[in-house]
């Protein structure tokens, strides 16, 4: 039997300080000449120290771009600029920024470097870049990053509403692996043990200690990258990504007011787990220590917007059986919205 290689991160560092440390990183691994792409608006103390350890290791700039939008126009754009003798491309920054770079890098065959600056969500190691064409979102075959470095004392730094987003796109993946589950049984689709017990596992080893520190930063952004692997180790986003996604990404094609991709996945988890009847009263635990529920109610969603996405989001991707398929949930949905203690806080008329 043939099978393909898995690809996996090479060079991993979640530690205090690993900012300054990227060009010593880069050398042992003959990363010589690299390109770097950052988010635009960075702090530039931040720029600053992740050149500087470039700079101090002999490693080269080559280019230097700042990544506006996550855009398969812009990653278009840059992709011919890419020098000729470009060993790496590290992305550094948010999403948008790791997005275009993880692109980029996929199309010139070029090892990539993730580095990010807060932990929004799984997307800082995964083997897609979530990239927008002609104004509608998209995921694209990407690059699975040669080396992940996650400095917990700068993503400690960032607002507390970018960790609370990713702690929302880590619980999907209870709901993600109920779905994949239910997708097995009932329409056949192949199901990767290892896959799904590496994503489920790590969501369970975060709520044990869920705590907005320097130990939740590592605990979270380990969770947040072995979801990525999982992805890679099955070839499907089946591990990280179920029923709450395409309630997401239905309400992103209605194209009301942006959220936060996690923020917005988290409560369509919770209302997911209230479909499929499990982890209901984990998840909302969660929400409540971390101060989950609270962000979302300062800011509420619009009800009317999410039972016009209930109803599209079964739609938005054929042969992906989940809990939407298994019935007409809009009535059960709906009732929730309106009767759970915790989403009728979340929603305005």
């Amino acid at each position: 039997m043939m099978r393909t290689q898995i690809q996996i991160p090479t060079l991993v560092r979640i530690k205090p300080g690993a900012v300054d440390r990227v060009g010593i990183y880069a050398r042992r691994n003959e990363f010589d000449r690299v390109v770097v792409l950052h988010s635009a608006g960075l702090r530039p103390e931040l720029l600053q120290r992740l050149y500087q350890g470039l700079t101090d290791e002999k490693v080269s700039i080559l280019q230097n771009w700042p990544v506006q939008e996550a855009s398969f126009e812009q990653a278009r754009k840059l992709f011919p600029e890419i020098p000729a003798a470009t060993e790496a491309i590290v992305g550094f920054g948010g999403g948008k920024a790791l997005d275009v770079a993880k692109y980029i890098a996929f199309l010139t065959g070029l090892p990539y470097l993730s580095v990010p600056t807060s932990l929004s969500n799984d997307g800082i190691c995964s083997p897609q870049s979530s990239l927008t064409i002609e104004g509608r979102r998209k995921s694209l075959p990407s690059s699975m990053p040669f080396g992940i470095v996650i400095d917990t004392e700068v993503c400690l730094a960032a607002p507390k509403e970018l960790w609370l987003s990713g702690v929302g796109d880590l619980v999907a993946k209870l709901t993600a692996i109920a779905d994949w589950k239910l997708a097995f049984h009932q329409s056949g689709t192949p199901i990767d043990d290892f896959a799904a017990l590496l994503s489920d596992a790590t969501v369970f080893q975060f709520i044990a200690r869920p705590d907005h520190d320097l130990s939740g930063m590592k605990m979270l952004g380990t969770a947040l990258m072995l979801n990525g692997v999982a992805m890679g180790v099955c070839g499907s986003s089946r591990p990280a990504s179920g029923s709450e996604h395409l309630i997401s990404h239905a309400l992103d094609a209605l194209g009301g007011p942006p959220r936060l991709h996690g923020l917005q996945v988290g409560v369509a988890t919770y209302l997911v787990s209230l479909l499929q009847k499990q982890s209901s009263e984990a998840i909302a635990t969660l929400f409540q220590s971390t101060g989950f529920w609270r962000t979302i109610e300062s800011n509420r969603f619009r009800r009317a917007d999410w039972m016009k996405a209930l109803r599209r989001a079964p739609g938005i991707k054929e042969n992906f059986y989940t809990v939407l398929s298994s019935r007409d949930c809009i009535p059960e949905a709906e009732s929730h919205l309106r009767n759970d203690p915790f989403l009728r806080k979340c929603f305005t008329d």
